[in-house]
């Protein structure tokens, strides 16, 4: 017991930019794991004699897919581990508890409907995603085999959260290390020596997540745990459920656009450049994902920070833990996006050699990437609105860079540039720029107000 009351009090007492590395750690594995499960992936598909190159546009083609995975575990777990903080802020472990077992039920369920969906429709979607008759022969076997096995996907992923959020390092370290050394080694078994190519990659990926799972429900339902799964909270309930959809919502709009966003890139680049453009876009997408997934892991290390102390009305710790988050994340982006911006090839040569998709690769990620140095800045405010449950400016902030500016864009500039593959890269710079000068001005009246109301508050006390 009394190190469950240490953990907590480590929220309100330890050293905030020490404990914001010491929880970052974990979830920064936890994403860089999950990235790794398709980076690996295609790092080996990519390189597969004489069909490489096709397949690793193929297995680009199935992003959307796992985008709308991500988005569902985003929706139910983020937003449940950040309900659960606030609560054992306030010292109301039972309902954190209740949040707990809503949150396992909902992500089982959707991880079932998802399932069925992308094994009914799936071959439909991926020509609606921008597959050609050289493509869909790779990308459908590997959407089938990864959704197949959506439910351990959800499960590790999303419970996770509830493990770090309660500061358990070791064991949410433990999740993504058993994880990741499972894919590992067994990518190039089913890839190469059972010579399954992509539904071998699709094969290994599911079979390490689902070992990590296993890991996570036996912590969960443990002695261990400061809140556990238990039969008496499985039962879902709106009251527990809909404060949980209202800070998962804009995590899940920021990745469920991702598919929507992808599925706009590769019909119009496939229309305008070919398989050959819409294979130097998944290699866009891979790189920046080496450079947005660690940042979302110090987000997920802060947010139970800012969270608890919000809960518990200390708006000197908030404003603390959200310096501390904008200074570390910034930094990262600017630094990762800046050695890719000076060294692409490098970048580009992890994934393919093809000499033409090569050349078309190096141009066009660095004018995708451009303006996504300063995108830590959005990623610290956008995490930050979701940690104090300002989920309606969240929301805002996130379909505007998405919804309202970018997938516009990307039909809109071809009709103003001769060269319009160049065109559609283009929409990407333009609407983070505006995205990210916006999200600032807006995180500036709204945190300043909000930290105002919550010294007066605790005035009153």
């Amino acid at each position: 017991m009394d190190k469950k009351v240490d953990i907590s009090n480590q929220m309100a007492t330890a050293p905030v930019w020490s404990l914001i590395i010491k929880l970052s750690i974990p979830a920064i594995l936890a994403q860089i794991v999950n990235l790794l499960y398709n980076i690996v992936d295609r790092i080996y598909i990519g390189h597969m004699e004489d069909v490489g190159t096709m397949a690793i546009t193929g297995i680009g083609l199935c992003f959307p897919v796992i985008s709308l995975i991500n988005a569902f575990t985003m929706l139910v777990a983020q937003g449940g581990a950040l309900r659960a903080a606030i609560e054992m802020g306030k010292g109301d472990i039972k309902k954190a508890e209740k949040i707990l077992g809503n949150c396992f039920v909902l992500l089982f369920f959707f991880a079932i409907v998802l399932t069925i969906l992308f094994m009914a429709f799936g071959e439909k979607l991926l020509m609606v995603f921008g597959a050609s008759e050289e493509t869909i022969i790779y990308a459908l076997p590997y959407m089938q085999i990864y959704s197949a096995g959506s439910v351990f996907v959800m499960i590790s992923l999303g419970l996770n959260m509830f493990i770090t959020t309660q500061g358990f390092t070791k064991i949410s370290m433990a999740t993504v290390l058993i994880g990741a050394i499972c894919n590992i080694i067994l990518d190039p078994i089913f890839i190469f020596a059972f010579d399954m190519g992509v539904r071998g990659a699709a094969v290994a990926t599911i079979i390490s997540q689902a070992v990590s799972a296993v890991w996570v429900l036996s912590f969960l339902l443990g002695k261990k745990t400061k809140i556990g799964i238990k039969k008496e909270n499985l039962l879902p309930s709106a009251k527990i459920l809909l404060p949980v959809f209202a800070l998962g919502i804009s995590p899940f709009i920021m990745n469920a656009t991702e598919a929507v966003i992808n599925v706009a890139f590769n019909s119009s680049l496939q229309k305008y450049g070919g398989d050959i453009a819409v294979g130097a876009m998944t290699i866009c997408t891979t790189v920046f994902q080496m450079a947005w997934v660690p940042a979302q892991g110090i987000g997920q290390g802060a947010q139970p920070i800012i969270s608890y102390n919000y809960g518990a009305k200390n708006a000197d710790r908030v404003k603390q833990a959200f310096k501390a988050f904008l200074t570390i994340c910034f930094s990262y982006v600017f630094v990762f996006g800046m050695a890719i911006e000076l060294f692409p090839q490098f970048f580009i040569g992890i994934f393919n050699d093809n000499p033409e998709l090569v050349e078309t690769a190096t141009w066009t990620i660095r004018l995708y990437g451009c303006a996504m140095v300063f995108f830590g800045i959005q990623m610290a405010v956008q995490q930050t609105f979701i940690a104090l449950g300002k989920a309606k400016a969240s929301l805002f902030i996130a379909c505007l860079r998405k919804v309202i500016l970018l997938v516009p864009l990307i039909y809109i500039l071809p009709n103003f540039f001769e060269n319009k593959v160049f065109a559609v890269f283009l929409a990407e710079p333009v609407s983070d720029a505006i995205s990210i000068i916006t999200a600032s001005v807006v995180f500036f009246f709204v945190f300043r107000k909000e930290m105002k109301n919550l010294k007066a508050e605790n005035q009153l006390k």
